[in-house]
């Protein structure tokens, strides 16, 4: 406990209060510079997935050429995943502005504090880069799966529709809930895993956590990529948006359940329309 007073007690410390509703809000001083610096990283995210959706090799990022990329062809499995890669730091970085923001301020005055601040971001990557290898792998099953069955292959619709009701229906469960509201507490969640005492140590693990909770929290939207496509740039900002507002606006926590019940009912219409003679 005398660790984690040190390290919350330092000059230019950062002072927890109660908002009207009883939750804890956190207030930090500015830093300019490294808000220049992390807000630059997410800029660079976008122009370079905007840049390589415009080269020959934007097929990479599409949902359609993923049944390309396979083990046995390593070079496109790293293609896709440093594809998968920009696509977390341009969407999912933005969401975890506040912790990175506050461990930056906790930090600043250690002279490793950038070092510590890419254990984090790293170890917060890893997570989500593994999700993406993971749900690749059960989307490349999938398209195997339809490709080799007929019943299935003229119902491939269902699959995107199945994704939308997973989705919408994972908004209401108590996983989910939790996961928000660690997400939303950054000053607590750091203040237990960080202690300042093995600086590098902690700092990975903090990403870790982080990422295991924003992973719990957002996985579901996350996949809606496979759905819609992996590279949709339009789908990448919406879905970045959304994330960033539930998980980090005031209001944020009431979004969740009018969000789900629109993913519900996008999933039911895309059940009627996949039952339309036309299909």
């Amino acid at each position: 406990m005398a660790d984690e007073q040190s390290v919350f007690s330092r000059p230019a410390q950062v002072r927890p209060r109660e908002d009207a509703a009883g939750r804890r809000q956190i207030f930090f001083p500015r830093d300019k510079a490294f808000s220049a610096s992390l807000g630059g990283l997410i800029a660079l995210a976008w122009i370079s997935l905007v840049a390589w959706g415009l080269s020959p090799y934007g097929r990479f990022l599409s949902h359609e050429e993923l049944g390309e990329v396979g083990a046995s062809d390593g070079n496109v499995v790293i293609l896709f995943v440093v594809g998968w890669t920009l696509m977390t730091v341009a969407m999912m970085l933005p969401t975890s502005w506040p912790l990175l923001t506050l461990f930056n301020t906790i930090t600043r005055q250690r002279v490793d504090r950038g070092r510590l601040l890419a254990l984090v971001i790293i170890g917060y990557l890893v997570v989500w880069t593994l999700f993406g290898l993971i749900a690749h792998t059960g989307d490349r099953m999938l398209h195997e799966m339809v490709e080799s069955s007929a019943w299935l292959s003229s119902r491939a619709s269902l699959i995107g529709a199945a994704t939308f009701l997973l989705a919408g229906a994972y908004q209401f469960t108590p996983l989910k809930y939790r996961c928000l509201e660690k997400c939303r507490s950054p000053f607590s969640f750091i203040a237990g895993t960080w202690h300042g005492v093995d600086a590098r140590k902690e700092a990975l693990q903090l990403g870790l956590r982080h990422g295991i909770f924003c992973l719990g929290c957002c996985w579901s939207l996350m996949l809606l990529m496979f759905a819609v496509g992996v590279g949709n740039l339009a789908w990448m900002l919406a879905l970045g948006v959304i994330m960033s507002i539930e998980k980090n606006a005031r209001w944020g926590r009431r979004l969740s359940a009018p969000l789900g019940v629109w993913l519900i009912a996008s999933g039911v219409c895309l059940v009627f329309l996949s039952a339309l003679p036309f299909q």
